[in-house]
């Protein structure tokens, strides 16, 4: 039988144009870099999953109007502020198969364009004038930055907990998730309730999607995930993959991976083919496998919070994304 669930780029490829467009006006600025690097920064690819979200959760709980076009706008331009800052934080030069803005226009402008985004997003809240839009915003950012500082004082640490590790994401990656789907229930006029299951979909699809690329920063090759494998690691990150696999491994192979993160984090990389061995050693020790299951337990939990929301085509392909963030790639 052919699957006829639509997904969710077929279902929000009309409104996406105008989130597209509203963000080519929103980038024009009277500084040409400005203009220059959010150009280059945005067209960069990625799949605009979180605007994406914002738009599907907001015809799923049945809006009619038009501010889910300019909300959708304002969630990329977070993103793609907190990916500036992030490239700077972690002297990343490869991001979607392509040098990082920091590493075309330096450290300085990165930042300062990022920062322009952030508070263009800000503008463009203004024009919404929903109060409670610009609450869930603005905590949002600042979750997200503190979630940036408490990854930043995790580098370099071998004894992060996984529960220190799952609050750096929620707070990191999962919020503006949980952001973009709680919004478009928002703007729908939904009831509480709606509103609240909508929020726990955004954070656990969030989650699971960290996850999947914490799994990938392992298993992927450069031209599958557009940044190069192992970088993680390199950089002293512990993320989940390799806290499993320092509990799972014996003392010599956990002291290996805990060698390795703390003289990453002092400026002391593993070599190319020293870094390609711990890499397998992480995947030798089942880690990768346990982390997929906790993925999969936030897909369940994503998908449970979806049962008081109408049955339809909105629902099914708010299902469909989650349950194939366990599926990607790159």
């Amino acid at each position: 039988m052919v699957n006829s669930v639509l997904t969710i780029e077929q279902i929000t490829a009309e409104p996406m144009r105008s989130v597209n467009e509203r963000i080519e006006r929103a980038l024009h600025s009277d500084v040409a870099l400005i203009s220059q690097m959010g150009a280059y920064i945005i067209g960069a690819g990625g799949k605009r999953l979180r605007p994406k979200l914002v738009l599907i959760s907001a015809l799923a709980n049945g809006y009619r109007g038009h501010d889910h076009i300019n909300v959708a706008a304002i969630v990329e331009f977070i993103h793609t502020a907190t990916l500036l800052h992030d490239d700077v934080v972690d002297s990343s030069t490869l991001r979607r198969g392509q040098d990082t803005a920091n590493a075309v226009w330096g450290n300085e402008a990165a930042v300062l364009v990022g920062d322009f985004l952030y508070s263009r997003s800000f503008e463009m809240m203004v024009e919404v004038g929903q109060m409670r839009v610009m609450e869930i915003l603005s905590s949002a950012t600042n979750t997200i930055a503190a979630g940036e500082v408490m990854q930043l004082l995790n580098i370099g640490e071998a004894d992060v907990t996984t529960e220190r590790y799952m609050q750096v994401i929620t707070a990191k990656t999962a919020k503006l998730f949980e952001a973009a789907t709680q919004l478009g229930a928002v703007l729908a006029g939904s009831n509480p309730p709606v509103e609240a299951a909508m929020a726990r979909y955004g954070m656990h699809l969030g989650i699971a999607f960290q996850l999947i690329d914490d799994v990938l920063d392992y298993t992927a090759d450069t031209d599958e995930f557009g940044k190069n494998a192992g970088d993680d690691l390199a950089e002293g990150k512990p993320t989940l993959p390799v806290i499993l696999a320092m509990q799972l491994s014996d003392d010599s192979t956990c002291e290996q991976l805990r060698s390795a993160l703390i003289a990453s984090a002092q400026g002391s990389s593993p070599a190319a083919e020293k870094l390609a061995d711990i890499v397998e050693t992480v995947k030798a020790s089942g880690a990768i496998e346990k982390t997929i299951d906790v993925a999969r337990d936030h897909v369940g939990q994503a998908v449970s919070a979806l049962h008081d929301v109408p049955d339809g085509p909105f629902r099914d392909a708010l299902i469909e994304v989650v349950e194939s963030s366990l599926k990607r790639k790159f």
